[in-house]
């Protein structure tokens, strides 16, 4: 480990703290994105429970439609 003058280790805590600076934005910017993502989901669920209530059941049967074949 070599010397560091007063002006090396004042410019590495500035660094550092920058860097943490950037992280604490980084973090907001992901809780804010996190909280979007939460309320998506939660209406996105409450749209899927409408449409399933409201969804109709279709008969489905075996008869098949035959169409007649046009000769050209």
């Amino acid at each position: 480990m070599g010397q560091y003058t007063k002006a090396d280790l004042e410019r590495i805590v500035t660094v550092q703290l920058e860097n943490l600076n950037a992280m604490h934005d980084l973090l907001s910017i992901m809780k804010v994105q996190n909280e979007l993502i939460l309320n998506v989901n939660k209406k996105l669920k409450e749209e899927i429970s409408e449409f399933k209530e409201k969804q109709f059941v279709y008969p489905t049967g075996r008869k098949t439609i035959r169409r007649n074949k046009i000769k050209r």
